[in-house]
């Protein structure tokens, strides 16, 4: 997906510094020059004269880990203690597990939350289906569906190959919204056959998350089980990605005094992401809307859904607000930069173009997409979804999200903190509400 360091290397190094003035920023300027990043830094240990410390540092590759250890090992009151990966502690044994909700401590509590005490529920459902909202999990699962052919910047990479990432939605949804977030697995590029597995195991959810389901499959797929479920169906790439994208533009408007609705809006990549932001951006109200693609079908495609097809050149020349999407690192080179454009280049780990580079450039403003994360979106659009009891996620609640999650941001910021639970639960609010106000969702009598 999208906005995901998906080619990052991160370590723990742990290391034994001389307790004096200077040594520890002599370490982590070493590693700043030779382009690595800190994460967290962390004492474990002080002793007589020196501390111990775990430094998580991000790098490119394990080439450009090697050549910054080396380096470091010339210093002098700094020793390598260790270096760990903790990618592979945190994934160790998955990141998400089934408990339970009550306490079972005796025999009658078994006998209560099992059988026999569990039939009465049973026949109950079978008389009236729509108990089950109340008497089990269903309205609070959602299934989270990949079939691993656009796993973040891997490609095709296979379904269970992908599953730490799908774990990792499960535990945001857990963490963020307290959704029961399931994995789903499909092992299949026949589009038929995806859409017959959800169908057939859609009753257990009461909505279905798509997941790294690459273009142009994942537009049908999501259209026709919207079509025939009666639950929300949404394909996170597309729509989540957008609602992000339309609140860091809806701040860069503000601080930019640019009028977003009027604006030209270019489009470098017409994938699922380009596509989905297209798609929210004309619902918003905007109506110039230029793009291009390699993909021949894919540029059709934007001109049957209301877009104007072209060329890079015509992109670049014609748009005042530029989204590029392509995966293709400096691909926008400076000199086609207009001046006064906004530049979002949101391709991950490497941008089309450096934001500095854009700026220097003559870019009013450039952003890249370490910090539009969909992560901001998805969890309070399904609880607002789930919440209202929603038939489907419509443009109206994805602009309610995306006008929530800007208000949010720090003045300066793009968006707000992605684990500021106070965020997702405004826009589960602010989801729901337009959900009966578009009628997505309807008022209970």
């Amino acid at each position: 997906m999208l906005f995901e360091y998906s080619n990052k290397t991160i370590k723990s190094i742990r290391v034994k510094i001389s307790d004096k003035p200077g040594y520890l920023g002599r370490l982590t300027s070493l590693v700043g020059s030779m382009d690595g990043m800190f994460g967290e830094i962390k004492s474990v240990h002080i002793g007589k004269g020196y501390k111990i410390r775990d430094l998580d540092v991000y790098t490119d590759g394990e080439e450009q880990l090697k050549a910054i250890l080396k380096e470091v090992e010339k210093l002098e009151g700094i020793e390598i203690i260790a270096v760990k990966d903790i990618v592979e502690e945190y994934h160790q044994g998955g990141k998400v597990k089934v408990v339970p909700t009550v306490s079972v401590e005796t025999i009658d509590d078994l006998k209560i939350v099992y059988t026999p005490g569990v039939a009465s529920i049973c026949k109950q459902i079978a008389a009236d289906k729509s108990l089950a909202d109340r008497f089990t999990t269903i309205p609070n699962n959602v299934a989270i569906v990949t079939n691993g052919t656009a796993i973040l910047g891997l490609g095709d990479i296979g379904a269970v190959a992908g599953m730490p990432v799908m774990e990792g939605k499960a535990l945001l949804f857990s963490r963020l919204a307290d959704i029961n977030g399931v994995p789903i697995l499909i092992e299949s590029h026949d589009s038929e056959v995806i859409i017959e597995t959800v169908k057939n195991i859609a009753p257990t959810f009461g909505a279905i998350k798509l997941e790294d389901i690459k273009a142009p499959e994942c537009f049908e797929i999501e259209e026709r089980l919207q079509n025939m479920l009666n639950i929300p169906v949404m394909h996170d790439d597309q729509h989540g990605t957008a609602v992000v994208v339309l609140a860091a533009l809806l701040n860069i408007a503000k601080y930019t005094f640019l009028n977003l609705h009027q604006s030209s809006v270019g489009f470098i990549g017409l994938g699922a992401a380009g596509t989905g932001i297209f798609k929210l951006l004309k619902a918003y109200g905007v109506t110039k809307l230029i793009g291009t693609d390699l993909n021949a079908q894919a540029k059709e495609l934007f001109r049957e859904l209301g877009g104007t097809p072209t060329d890079l050149a015509g992109v670049m020349k014609n748009s005042k607000i530029v989204i590029a999407t392509t995966g293709c690192p400096d691909l926008i080179k400076p000199e086609m930069i207009q001046p006064g454009q906004v530049v979002l280049a949101l391709s991950n780990p490497n941008p089309e173009i450096d934001p500095e580079l854009a700026v220097k450039s003559g870019a009013i403003f450039a952003a890249d997409g370490k910090s539009v994360n969909n992560a901001l979106a998805f969890p309070g659009l399904f609880k607002g979804a789930l919440s209202s009891k929603a038939k489907t996620i419509n443009d109206r609640m994805k602009i309610a999200a995306a006008k929530t999650i800007a208000s949010f941001a720090l003045d300066g910021d793009l968006v707000p903190n992605i684990l500021d639970r106070k965020v997702h639960d405004a826009v589960a609010l602010a989801v729901e509400q337009e959900a009966f106000k578009s009628g997505a969702a309807v008022n209970p009598e």
